[in-house]
């Protein structure tokens, strides 16, 4: 068709009608299916798929670099380091408070002490009454046991006065024997003298031993009293001494019975001081194990944190790349439609005039709509959808 496109029609049942229509350039139209030409052949073309990793991949198909694999493996095991302190300080604190049984007060105080009473440490003395420590008053009737004595202490030399009497008489019958018959009449008056003089003798001294037995009798009794009051003195001093020695055993007893006392809470504040000293070192021990492991912990994760990082960076300087490489790859499956838009948008952009025309149809025609209109709409789509096309591989 020269000069300019000449719309298409239907026919429709016989009638006869007036239609109105326009006719485009040729060179628009030319290049319009050109245009469509080149997008449906570019649409139906097969789409390349995009051989290459997507995401970074590394040794062994891993998505991280080795120096994040390190620093993975540095942490498990910084873990599995850390655990063994743990384990040990839970250890010991599971120990903690255990070891020391305390006795109750009661049991350090003990029973009460059983000492002796008051009435038993003084005693009870039993001594004589003054009137037994004086005794009888002094009479005849109560000083003669006293010169009975004194009486009896003289008998001996009675005796021996005796004695004397009875030898002089027998030398004076000696003696008359043998001095013959004229010496027998002085014989009688030498027995009568010697008699007389024993007996007189022998009277003297009991009449003396009478005189001297009351004196006797008053000094001892005298001497009996003191000595009465001399041994309730020693009894009474013995009393004494023996209530003393009461009152100092059980001053004794109860010392020991205050030391044992004593002796029971200096044990027990020996023993809780050793445990507190001991319950303060499981103490330090436990939070020195706990800090090791902490610090090793805390070393490692560092180390760790350093070559994740130095990993992360160079993954990401690789990924980076990759997804430039996978962006060149769809510019250059994009670039043939990009063409075909800037075609389409230069024609659509470019003014033209057309030509109106009027038809009388003896038959009755229905106009199809602008398929040039159409078709520019149409390449605008197919654009649009092969732009947005992109077909990966992981």
């Amino acid at each position: 068709m020269g000069g300019f496109c000449t719309p298409s029609y239907t026919e429709l049942p016989s009638a006869t009608m007036r239609t109105d229509g326009s006719d485009i350039p040729d060179w628009v139209a030319t290049a319009g299916r050109e245009i469509f030409n080149s997008a449906t052949g570019i649409a139906g073309s097969d789409y390349p798929i995009y051989e290459e990793d997507r995401f970074a991949n590394y040794e062994g198909g891993s998505k991280f670099t080795s120096d994040e694999r390190a620093g993975m493996d540095i942490l498990r095991q910084g873990a599995e380091n850390y655990m063994p302190y743990m384990n040990r300080a839970s250890s010991i604190a599971n120990t903690l408070g255990q070891g020391y049984d305390s006795q109750s007060r009661s049991d350090l105080l003990g029973d009460p002490f059983q000492g002796a009473t008051r009435e038993e440490l003084l005693g009870d003395y039993q001594g004589a009454t003054r009137e037994e420590l004086l005794g009888d008053p002094f009479s005849l009737e109560s000083a003669q046991p006293y010169m009975d004595i004194y009486q009896s202490s003289m008998d001996p030399a009675v005796r021996e006065i005796e004695e004397q009497t009875l030898r002089a008489q027998n030398d004076a019958r000696a003696r008359a024997s043998t001095g013959g018959g004229g010496f027998g009449s002085r014989l009688g008056i030498m027995e009568g003298t010697v008699a007389g003089e024993g007996a007189q003798a022998a009277g003297d001294l009991r009449a003396r031993a009478a005189r001297e037995g009351l004196g006797f009798a008053t000094n001892q009794r005298e001497s009996d009293r003191a000595a009465r009051f001399g041994a309730e003195d020693v009894m009474r001093g013995q009393f004494d001494s023996d209530r003393s020695a009461r009152f100092g055993a059980e001053d004794v007893m109860y010392g020991r019975y205050g030391d044992e006392r004593a002796a029971r809470f200096g044990a027990e504040d020996a023993l809780r001081t050793g445990f507190e000293t001991d319950e303060a070192a499981r103490i330090q021990q436990m939070g020195a194990y706990q800090n090791m492991g902490a610090d090793i912990m805390s070393l490692q994760n560092q180390a760790a944190a350093g070559l994740i990082s130095v990993g992360e960076a160079r993954r990401s300087l690789d990924q980076r790349a990759l997804d430039l490489a996978f962006a060149d790859f769809t510019d250059q499956q994009n670039r043939p439609m990009e063409r075909v838009n800037f075609a389409l948008g230069a024609l659509s952009g470019t003014p033209y005039s057309t030509r109106q025309r009027s038809y009388e149809l003896g038959s009755s025609f229905q106009a199809n709509p602008d398929t040039l209109g159409q078709g520019i709409a149409a390449l605008g789509a197919i654009g649009s959808g092969y732009m947005g096309r992109t077909r990966t591989s992981g």
